[in-house]
């Protein structure tokens, strides 16, 4: 199981390392000085040398990308010439030094996302710390509303295969796979948050927090949930519903069915307590990548209904070229896909060993 353990962490690195050459190579070819982008292009030649040193915009690319590995390396190191990038004692990193060699100082520190260009002086990391929460309460909630209706649902479709209920949640199903996200949080919004605001009393926009009438403090509005959290769910639902219809279908011509249902036990007691924990299988598998899914994408979701998460951090950093809160909030997105993944094939290969062995 430890040798297991290690390969799996081994390609997460990798693969994260990828991640971090692929994000570095599309956002230094972006057009444009980042430099002038950071003083709302303003021209001074005198402040834009000075930004240009501070970031190590001066450099050469390859330099400028061996100082974006330091920035998010753990382990990573540092000059000692107050004039340089990598100084320790810039304010930039929370450093514990380890050893010192000539004029570079190796240290342990967190990983260093950099500072956003149009919020001077703060980290990227603060403001992902802000976000990522908010996306985190919409991707499990629309996780936990498409299990429910979609196993609720699947169950009732393969009750009643090939009847009309069978063939209209087939219907929905289809649609809601193939209608894009965007045009979803569109409607949903017009129609239940426009149209309908009267009797649904929701809102077209709205976050998890608002502020009061006095500006003085924040509270939680749970129904401004509602709406996106749904929208987000409608494409894992429709996966959902498809699934649970299937793998029941499958389970019902079982052996131990058969029997269960020769013994006389009505339908709602076989569905719980002999097919519905194996028909479930498949949908755990196809949950748990979902919901690393979810997370890239929340971004037009969050935009169309105003849920400050992290999706609309993003949106608003590329319509401003703010390129490090682009960047770093890429990066924890693809790093949360990887670490959920990995979860998942080691709880994979814990319960069953015939999957490690077969690696």
């Amino acid at each position: 199981m430890i040798g297991y353990l290690l390969e799996k962490i081994g390609y997460a690195l990798l693969t994260l390392f990828g991640v971090v050459t692929v994000i570095f190579i599309l956002f230094t070819i972006v057009p444009g000085d980042p430099a002038q982008m950071m003083l709302d292009q303003n021209e001074d030649p005198e402040q834009l040398a000075k930004v240009r040193a501070k970031y190590g915009f001066d450099q050469p690319i390859s330099k400028q990308y061996l100082y974006y590995l330091n920035d998010l390396s753990m382990l990573s190191f540092h000059s000692k010439d107050t004039n340089s990038y990598t100084h320790l004692k810039q304010g930039k990193y929370s450093a514990i030094s380890l050893v010192s060699i000539g004029k570079t100082a190796i240290a342990i520190k967190l990983p260093y996302l950099r500072e956003s260009f149009q919020k001077t002086g703060k980290r990227v990391s603060a403001i992902i710390a802000e976000t990522l929460p908010n996306t985190m309460v919409l991707a499990i909630s629309a996780i936990i509303i498409a299990i429910i209706l979609g196993v609720f649902l699947g169950i009732i479709s393969a009750q009643m295969r090939d009847t009309w209920v069978d063939k209209l949640i087939q219907v929905v199903s289809t649609l809601g796979m193939s209608i894009p996200s965007f045009f979803s949080a569109i409607l949903f919004a017009w129609f239940f948050g426009y149209i309908l605001h009267k009797y649904t009393n929701l809102n077209m926009t709205g976050s998890l927090y608002e502020v009061d009438d006095f500006g003085e403090s924040r509270y939680i509005q749970w129904k401004n949930l509602i709406l996106p959290a749904f929208v987000l769910g409608i494409r894992p639902l429709a996966v959902v519903i498809q699934l649970m219809r299937n793998s029941l279908l499958e389970v019902y011509n079982q052996e131990y069915i058969r029997t269960a249902k020769a013994k006389g036990l009505n339908t709602f007691k076989i569905i719980k307590t002999h097919a519905l924990k194996n028909a479930l299988n498949p949908v755990v598998t196809a949950v748990s990548g979902w919901f690393a899914s979810m997370l890239a994408g929340a971004i037009f979701v969050e935009y169309i209904f105003g849920w400050n998460g992290l999706g609309k951090e993003i949106i608003d950093a590329l319509n401003t070229k703010d390129l490090p809160v682009i960047m770093g909030a890429v990066l924890i997105i693809a790093t949360l896909f990887v670490l959920i993944n990995i979860a998942v094939d080691i709880i994979y290969g814990w319960l069953d060993p015939k999957i490690r062995l077969n690696t």
